[in-house]
């Protein structure tokens, strides 16, 4: 199992100039003190800088700049809810640089799955723009470069986050060769992520939209993996699975509404792991948001373990609210 992380990305801190803020670096902290000690076989590696031409994959370089530009001047506010540092962009490429090493590696065959446990996140940022703590679409970045750099015709991402990923799903929106599969929490930040947001152009149907409402649990989380995600995805078929993998579903998380446990993400992980092992694809995950140090500590060890094999799938109803109304608007382009 790879496992990609960098100092750098503990050196990137919004809280010096937003105390409260809940990107904290010790996310970091906790997720390496818990790794370390658990019984995890891991290839670690340290995430190197993505270049200026990998970071042009999907975002515009005048914004690469633009970023640059504001932490070498000492940093700033980019947004009510993004600050920088003079350090955080060299954080925000070792993040995305975690990316692309980590997809070279598994499409090369270089290991089956990893995990980046970098920030900061990046799910959020579009083509142009930074927002929502991210400044780079790491996973975004990975894809492409899965197609553009190794050749790859599919490539699918699985976004957990409890925030809808709307950078993401902006940047592949027109596209059929990558297909987005989003699970978020309705109504929270940004507020996109509709149901009937389904993609655009040659792409529409390959975004697939499944907004829970705010208290849903595991039930409801692991109904849409196994019947939902699961399906399309065999369907689809991808080379590729990438996983946008936030922990603030945790019940324990101050910034999200639901009640998954941190048991709840491994299940979620072995689904996942099983359908890509039947597409005998490797799997990736990239660290987004989850702001519990506890929740953190403990989730994602298990989570990495469940990617590297241990555990399996276990079957449940289907929901029997959300995921058939949810199922109801995906039928008629995937077979469900």
């Amino acid at each position: 199992m790879l496992y990609l992380h960098h100092p750098s990305c503990e050196a990137h801190d919004p809280c010096a100039l937003s105390p409260d803020h809940p990107d904290d670096p010790a996310r970091l902290v906790a997720i390496e003190t818990a790794v370390a000690g658990a019984n995890l076989d891991l290839q670690r590696c340290l995430a190197p800088a993505a270049t200026t031409a990998e970071l042009g994959l999907v975002h515009d370089l005048g914004h690469v700049e633009s970023i640059r530009e504001l932490c070498a001047d000492g940093g700033g506010r980019i947004d009510q809810d993004t600050f920088v540092g003079e350090s955080s962009f060299r954080a925000a490429a070792h993040a995305a640089g975690g990316a692309c090493r980590m997809v070279r590696e598994l499409v090369t065959g270089g290991a089956p799955a990893g995990f980046c446990a970098v920030r900061p996140s990046g799910h959020h940022a579009d083509r142009d723009r930074a927002m929502g703590f991210c400044l780079f679409n790491n996973v975004a970045i990975g894809a492409q470069l899965a197609i553009s750099e190794l050749g790859l015709e599919r490539v699918m991402i699985l976004d957990w986050d409890v925030h809808h990923g709307n950078g993401t799903a902006e940047i592949f929106r027109r596209r059929p060769d990558v297909l987005v599969a989003d699970i978020h929490q309705q109504g929270l930040f940004p507020g996109t992520g509709a149901l009937t947001d389904t993609g655009s152009g040659p792409g529409r149907g390959f975004t697939i939209n499944l907004p829970v409402p705010a208290g849903s649990d595991e039930g409801v989380w692991l109904s849409l993996i196994e019947h939902l995600i699961v399906p399309i995805g065999l369907e689809f078929n991808p080379e590729l699975v990438l996983i946008s993998a936030g922990f603030d579903a945790h019940e324990r998380d101050p910034v999200g509404g639901c009640r998954l446990q941190s048991d709840s993400f491994a299940q979620m992980a072995c689904h996942i792991r099983e359908m890509a092992d039947a597409l005998h694809a490797p799997v990736g995950a990239l660290l987004e948001g989850g702001y519990d140090l506890q929740a953190l500590a403990d989730s994602v060890p298990m989570t990495i373990a469940a990617l590297a094999g241990a555990g399996e799938a276990i079957s449940i109803a289907p929901d029997s609210i959300v995921t058939p109304r949810l199922a109801s608007h995906l039928a008629h382009r995937w077979t469900l």
